[in-house]
């Protein structure tokens, strides 16, 4: 799924307007996890349908302080560095970065990889979508004329099916729907009790970890994450991409012409001057 990366790290959960389906405001009462099915049903269908691409500014704090452009293709995305600790790349900062980049877009490795990581983030995506109306409790938190506001609990009968499920499973928080466009508009949780591997022998995830995406409108019908913070303490020895610490901010996205090369993506990339 391009759109809702929802795996823990992000990415997250990123996570889609089903045809046929009317507002939720348009319906009789649903129950809460009726509600979050047919948002669920909706990402799916959106995700399938939207094949948008988009040039964005990504600033992420990792450890190190850096944003990026981000210029997305039917062949593959450039990201190019622009800043690190809060000042720009220096000249010969910018020309190792556009050295890298150039290399990027003519290596066919490199581009397969990234197309192989996306699939997969794409899948991860998609399995922790479909387990939300399951794996939780939900009830009606609070409602306005855009939103619907459910919170949810572990829903104790719910059986993981693997490592991402667990972790999942163990969440308590909020989910924030829009109600004309029956979207996934915020998702947040904290983990309410340690989530252990192989006994604690292979790992332990901390209790109070938290995640949250945000996710917004950037043209009409158009969705994509603009945040997405993750905080989750533990030691994980095979399963390293799932305790960490990260805050990502998108931004300024503006829609990539379709037909784009990944050459002129790289000229789109570079910062104005």
């Amino acid at each position: 799924m391009k759109n809702l990366k929802f795996t823990l790290r992000p990415g997250v959960l990123s996570v889609f307007l089903l045809a046929g389906l009317l507002p939720l405001y348009a319906q009789a009462p649903q129950e809460p996890r009726q509600i979050v099915r047919s948002a669920m049903e909706a990402e799916l269908s959106a995700d399938l349908n939207d094949h948008s691409r988009w040039k964005y500014r990504d600033a992420q704090k990792d450890g190190i302080d850096t944003v990026s452009i981000v210029v997305e293709t039917d062949h593959g995305a450039v990201k190019r560095l622009i800043s690190r600790w809060g000042r720009p790349l220096s000249d010969s900062e910018a020309r190792v970065e556009d050295a890298r980049v150039q290399t990027f877009i003519h290596d066919p490795s490199q581009l397969a990889k990234q197309k192989r990581d996306g699939m997969q983030d794409g899948k991860n995506a998609e399995e922790l979508l479909r387990m939300l109306p399951d794996a939780f409790t939900w009830k009606i938190q609070s409602e306005d004329e855009k939103n619907i506001t459910l919170h949810f609990e572990p829903n104790s009968k719910f059986s993981p099916p693997d490592m991402q499920g667990r972790v999942l499973g163990q969440m308590a928080g909020e989910l924030v729907v829009d109600k004309g466009q029956n979207r996934i508009v915020t998702i947040s949780g904290k983990l309410t009790e340690d989530v252990t591997i192989g006994w604690g022998l292979l790992g332990r995830l901390r209790q109070g970890g938290t995640f949250r995406v945000e996710r917004r409108e950037v043209a009409p019908g158009l969705w994509q994450i603009v945040e997405t913070h993750v905080h989750i303490e533990g030691k994980v020895l095979f399963f390293k991409n799932i305790g960490q610490q990260q805050d990502e901010v998108q931004t300024d996205f503006v829609e990539v012409p379709h037909g784009t090369t990944l050459e002129q993506a790289a000229e789109m990339s570079k910062p104005v001057k």
